[in-house]
């Protein structure tokens, strides 16, 4: 096997590669777009209980909701305070979650994938708010 029929054989290999990248890409778009439609339509379901719980007289209440996970919680949130732009710690505090470092950090990757998935904005380092 000469040289140029291995810089061939690795340019092949090279295009077959690329094209699965652009391929499963493609998939990962689809897949954040219709996970962020998801979340955001659970999200609104979990307002449009709240509300209509609201309107429930409390001899007629029903039973507690399941408790929503916590991007739901955090969508909520922001849906129910669409201007409010809030430091990671101060939503921690809002929602009752523990505010020691790991349980920050990890709601600053989740409130990262949200601004990705174009359901919040980042209006200044370590800010976010409802994307409007």
């Amino acid at each position: 096997m000469n040289v140029h029929e291995l810089l061939r054989l690795l340019q092949t290999e090279h295009d077959e590669t690329a094209a699965q990248a652009d391929n499963l890409r493609e998939q990962i778009e689809r897949l954040t777009t219709a996970l962020a439609e998801t979340e955001a339509r659970l999200a609104e379901l979990a307002a449009t209980r709240k509300v209509i719980d609201g309107f429930t007289p409390p001899d007629h209440a029903t039973a507690p909701a399941e408790t929503a996970t916590v991007y739901q919680r955090i969508v909520t949130t922001f849906n129910e305070h669409p201007g409010k732009v809030f430091r990671v710690r101060d939503l921690h505090e809002h929602l009752g979650l523990p505010t020691d470092e790991p349980s920050i950090n990890v709601t600053r990757s989740r409130l990262g994938r949200l601004v990705r998935q174009g359901l919040l904005e980042q209006p200044g380092r370590g800010r976010y708010q409802k994307r409007t």
